[in-house]
């Protein structure tokens, strides 16, 4: 069974976001580091560029597979987590606390449709 974080938000696609006032943390779910085997690159966004929420930001690749990442929220690149630039193996390690991008929010209410952990965990049952 993965792990699912209470108080964090998912999408469909298996990321997650996690919320402190404005500001958005962006990552990939236990489930999708495992799906994926062995990640060997993170490519991200660039700084102050603007994502919609459901638009692709980046991907992550592993050995086994490459896949895209879909932003839970819409707004503005504030950063990205450079450790994942020389270490992308860290996502599995620990998926949950090796966020990818950090985003300032453009509008709180993108996390209305998102997923709860409850209901994210009866996904991938």
């Amino acid at each position: 069974m993965s792990k699912v974080i209470e108080g964090l938000f998912y999408t469909e696609s298996h990321e997650w976001v996690k919320i402190e006032d404005n500001i958005g943390y962006i990552g990939i779910s236990d489930f999708a580091q495992k799906e994926l085997g062995d990640i060997v690159y993170v490519d991200m966004p660039e700084l102050g560029s603007e994502i919609s929420k459901g638009e692709i930001f980046g991907a992550v690749e592993s050995v086994k597979a490459a896949s895209d990442l879909y932003s839970p929220v819409g707004g503005t690149i504030e950063q990205c987590n450079a450790e994942l630039t020389e270490s992308p193996e860290l996502l599995n390690q620990d998926s949950y606390s090796n966020w990818i991008i950090k985003v300032k929010m453009s509008n709180i209410e993108d996390v209305k449709d998102l997923m709860s952990a409850s209901e994210y965990k009866k996904l991938n049952e």
